[in-house]
């Protein structure tokens, strides 16, 4: 039987581990709402600014719930609130207002997973023996670029009310009537408290798992 996740990292001697995944759980999800507040401002929908949410606080962009469950299962939410009514692009202008999150996520993965790459092929002995500060910049690179990789593609799958759902609205009139409908709205949020509490995300957590192994390791040789 696993107890709690933080004294089950902590007890394994997985500091680094715990404190890279706080740090980046945090840091993702508060750029990802920023990166949404942004690309608001810039569709003519200024209620981020006029709400508080452009601040780098991450309590503003979390809340207290979303914060107790990072503490208790790992992982949390963020929330920005915008207006669709006000974009100048209309509907569409939803693409690039749910789009910008996950972007940020992948910008964030690109630059962790290209820093680790250098790291390793330019900064770390040839020997493999790794100091403790070169072994925790190591898994906080690699903590970063896998977990930037898992939020921008389970944020992009077209369930309500992820990323992915919106884009698809602001694509295609159908979809934006259904995501309209309560029902429709109401089997999303049971869809993704399955996601969370069983292994549904599995597919997506191999892939992005085997993609923040496969690009480092691209960069390794193109830098050798």
């Amino acid at each position: 039987m696993t107890g709690w996740w933080i004294s089950d990292l902590w007890q394994a001697g997985q500091v680094s581990l715990l404190a890279s995944w706080l740090f980046w759980v945090i840091a993702a999800i508060t750029l990802h709402e920023l990166a949404h507040g942004w690309a608001a401002i810039w569709q003519g929908d200024d209620t981020p600014r006029e709400l508080g949410h452009m601040t780098p606080n991450p309590l503003v962009h979390m809340g207290w719930m979303s914060f107790l469950m990072l503490a208790l299962f790992g992982f949390a939410w963020g929330l920005m609130p915008t207006d669709p009514s006000r974009y100048r692009w209309g509907r569409r202008g939803r693409i690039v207002v749910a789009g910008a999150g996950p972007a940020m996520n992948l910008l964030l993965a690109f630059a962790c997973l290209t820093l680790l790459g250098l790291y390793v092929a330019k900064g770390l002995p040839a020997n493999g023996e790794l100091t403790d500060a070169q072994a925790n910049l190591v898994t906080f690179l690699r903590t970063g670029g896998w977990l930037n990789l898992f939020l921008a593609a389970f944020n992009m799958l077209p369930v309500f009310p992820l990323d992915g759902c919106s884009v698809l609205a602001g694509i295609s009139r159908t979809w934006y009537r259904w995501m309209q409908n309560p029902n429709f709205q109401n089997a999303g949020w049971i869809l993704l408290m399955l996601f969370f509490f069983t292994d549904l995300d599995r597919p997506i957590f191999t892939a992005t798992q085997e993609l923040a192994a496969w690009w480092p390791m691209q960069v390794i040789r193109l830098a050798g």
